[in-house]
């Protein structure tokens, strides 16, 4: 699949709905992006709104994934730090790629460009990103070049009975 990616693209109205669906569509299929299935796009769109908020703050930094038709098929958040200190690495967050698409390379061209758009944001080093244990994402992330940091067990509750690792990743950038 050819996807072409943007980093802060104009947000439209055809855009937020797309990001909405994506979300929606990737949490349902039992993607770790802050849900648990069945969502709507009702359920997504004031967290959606929340990370918009945080673009038109300047704290965060959308990079959507396109296919040949203008669809949103991928897209991540990646968040600026404000503390002095924590400057020169970034976080990515609801990190998407449709699961129409899913085990076609899209998610690692989508980890290649969130790694791309870091690199040309001023004094970035470091990429940081977590992920829900128990669902094979923390290798996904360190074959895309990521490294395990850290783990809190059981930090995460899926549903009563289902708690799950909360995995740090880092990805130093050269």
């Amino acid at each position: 699949m050819n996807v072409r990616f943007d980093l802060d693209p104009s947000v439209t109205p055809a855009l937020r709905d797309g990001i909405c669906a994506l979300w929606t569509d990737v949490s349902n299929a039992d993607g770790a992006v802050g849900f648990v299935p069945p969502v709507t796009p009702d359920d997504v769109r004031p967290e959606l709104l929340r990370h918009l908020a945080a673009m038109a703050e300047g704290r965060t930094r959308l990079l959507v994934g396109r296919d040949p038709d203008g669809r949103v098929a991928a897209a991540a958040f990646l968040t600026l730090n404000t503390h002095r200190l924590m400057r020169h690495w970034l976080w990515v967050y609801t990190v998407m790629v449709h699961p129409s698409l899913q085990g076609q390379g899209v998610g690692r061209e989508l980890m290649a460009a969130v790694a791309d758009a870091a690199r040309s944001l001023d004094g970035i080093r470091g990429i940081r990103l977590t992920c829900r244990g128990g669902t094979g994402l923390s290798r996904f992330y360190a074959s895309c070049g990521y490294k395990e940091v850290g783990r809190v067990p059981g930090a995460i509750k899926v549903a009563d009975g289902d708690v799950r690792d909360d995995i740090t990743m880092w990805q130093e950038l050269a």
